[in-house]
């Protein structure tokens, strides 16, 4: 049977690489703000909005919104709904214990890869259970050499996400790094996707679940209000230049109020007091 992965031309997968590099930049700025954190729970906090952010829009958004676009010639696509809500918490947990694993205390190497291994192992997990979501009247087969390359491609960019995470600072930088990992999550995804074919059961039949456009509108609010959440957050809080600034103007301030202060005029009974101390000799000359 005929697989098309680009059913709306480059719609769905310019969208997706947006989406992607979207999860993938509120992720880094989360991250930053995990290395100005001042206590383990400010810390602990920043891991779990770039976990949501990471796993839940640069990973699994990117993923259903590449879905989208893939269709079987003459089939009906339809989606188990409770696997397909597994493989969004499948993502999001995987890349929050990664990044706890990588970022949470005094980063390292080997850290960083076992979180890196851990994540790209339950990204590839994440993408293969979404995709057994899908309800297809078709048998669908796997090429082994294509599932384990896209788990390698998963693990390599789960691990250089987590070095980024760790070490990129300033916004030029967090950007570009955004548009990298973009590339490696869809290159991870498209990969996995080219391993299926399909074949033609004996008997037709109609395959149950939700269809796509059941799905779209929920999920796509859900997108939305986790993106406005995360920047709300990050442009709530206050990083580091904020507080340098900050304490830079009160002790500006203070001085001022310091400089500004008079000073106190000379005592009228200090001097009274002076003139009745004088010698009683060198009053009467």
């Amino acid at each position: 049977m005929e697989i098309h992965h680009f059913e709306y031309g480059w719609i769905t997968p310019t969208l997706s690489y947006g989406i992607s590099v979207l999860g993938s930049l509120l992720g880094l700025t989360c991250a930053v703000r995990v290395r100005e954190g001042k206590t383990r729970a400010q810390r602990a906090w920043w891991l779990m909005l770039a976990a949501w952010a990471i796993g839940g829009t640069a990973i699994w958004s990117m993923h259903f919104m590449a879905m989208l676009g893939f269709s079987v010639v003459g089939q009906q696509i339809r989606y188990d709904v409770a696997m397909t809500a597994a493989s969004a918490l499948i993502a999001v947990a995987v890349v929050g214990i990664g990044l706890f694993i990588a970022a949470l205390g005094r980063p390292s190497i080997p850290k960083i890869v076992l979180g890196g291994i851990f994540a790209g192992v339950g990204v590839g997990a994440m993408h293969y259970t979404g995709m057994a979501a899908m309800r297809v009247d078709a048998r669908i087969d796997y090429d082994t050499t294509r599932v384990a390359l896209s788990f390698a491609i998963a693990v390599v960019a789960a691990t250089v996400a987590l070095w980024l995470v760790v070490n990129v600072k300033g916004a030029l930088a967090i950007v570009a790094s955004a548009l990298v990992m973009g590339i490696a999550v869809n290159g991870m995804h498209f990969t996995g996707m080219s391993s299926m074919s399909a074949h033609e059961h004996p008997t037709a039949g109609d395959p149950s679940g939700a269809t796509a456009s059941n799905l779209l509108v929920p999920i796509i609010l859900a997108v939305i209000l986790v993106v406005i959440a995360l920047i709300y957050a990050v442009l709530a809080a206050p990083n580091e230049e904020d507080r340098a600034g900050a304490a830079y103007l009160d002790a500006r301030m203070a001085d001022r109020a310091n400089a500004s202060a008079p000073e106190p005029p000379p005592s009228p009974h200090g001097l009274a007091a002076r003139r009745t101390n004088f010698p009683s000799s060198t009053r009467r000359h």
